[in-house]
């Protein structure tokens, strides 16, 4: 498997696309816009959301999705809450091929991960998981780190390490993918809770208790919904919310601390560009933890944060004020 198609041509498929082709792939990546395709095709950098990073020659851009659909590998690249709507128009191109989605979400329509919505629209498609700690700037200047492949099986998942390792991004192999997307996703909202406790000025201490205790919620989630809690001791858990919760690289890290700070969310979000993906997956959270009946704090305190008006620091405080309890509980 030595073509990959990349579908979606922000900083994070273009990231993935620059340090795959460093490492010898051929590389067709769809985008939307056409000023994208042009700066990749002709400039070798995406200068709306990538700058300052030099592409390699190869990388082929283009606006025709199709002509991505004869790699032999394809990275669905697209935000999570349209992942489904890009699904349809190829669904049958995509038959027997493996797709591996590099989104990180849950679906607010739906409440589904990203494998369910890939199942119901392309039924027939080979579904994998790429997530983990990873910086879109960082990997596009080839700066090294690390990330989990899950698929159905152990065989499938060892294959796409072997197809897409990269000298700079290594991958490992998990057999685990509900376990590989809850935690990719929660850790978004959990990053938020981090961010705030920044904004508060709360310490450094509080937001390591807050970040280990947002990864037993995760844990717990994943175990209700037939995940391994081992999974989350890798890059798609522990790996991933050691990256976002500490840094303001994270939007989602960034968001929390500019409301800890006292901005509000339009203030916020209106000067931004990029999706920030913990927003919409703490909705979905909402109403996938009272369903699977799993207690998430810290999660559903980011909810009340974002849709209900609670005030940051009242927030906080009442996650304070919880009982006492065992730590494994």
């Amino acid at each position: 498997m030595k073509t990959i198609g990349v579908i979606g041509g922000g900083a994070w498929g273009t990231a993935l696309a620059q340090c795959m082709a460093e490492s010898g792939r051929a590389i067709t990546i769809w985008a939307m816009e056409d000023d994208v395709v042009s700066a990749i095709n002709t400039a070798h950098e995406n200068t709306p959301f990538l700058p300052g990073v030099k592409l390699n020659p190869s990388i082929r851009a283009t606006n025709n999705i199709h002509a991505t659909l004869e790699s032999d590998i394809i990275l669905m690249v697209t935000p999570a809450q349209y992942l489904r709507a890009s699904l349809r128009p190829i669904k049958d191109a995509i038959a027997n091929k493996p797709i591996v989605i590099c989104a990180k979400g849950i679906e607010i329509s739906t409440g589904k991960l990203m494998t369910d919505a890939l199942a119901e629209e392309a039924p027939d498609a080979i579904p994998a998981i790429l997530t983990g700690p990873t910086f879109a700037a960082e990997i596009g200047r080839g700066l090294p780190s690390a990330v989990t492949i899950a698929a159905r099986d152990s065989k499938t998942a060892e294959g796409l390490c072997d197809a897409l390792a990269c000298r700079t991004l290594r991958p490992y192999a998990s057999d685990d993918l509900v376990g590989a997307q809850v935690g990719g996703s929660v850790k978004n909202v959990i990053a938020i809770a981090s961010g705030m406790i920044h904004g508060l000025g709360l310490g450094d201490s509080a937001r390591a208790a807050l970040v280990t205790r947002g990864l037993a919620e995760i844990a717990r989630l994943a175990v209700a919904m037939g995940g391994k809690r081992e999974t989350l001791m890798g890059m798609c858990g522990m790996g991933d919310l050691m990256l976002t919760c500490s840094s303001m690289q994270s939007r989602n890290f960034s968001l929390g601390a500019a409301l800890g700070e006292g901005k509000t969310m339009d203030e916020i979000l209106g000067a931004r560009t990029s999706v920030t993906e913990g927003v919409y997956t703490a909705r979905a959270l909402a109403t996938m933890a009272k369903d699977k009946g799993v207690d998430m704090p810290i999660s559903a305190a980011v909810h009340a944060c974002l849709d209900g008006g609670l005030a940051v620091r009242d927030a906080m405080t009442a996650l304070l004020e919880r009982p006492i309890k065992a730590e494994g509980k």
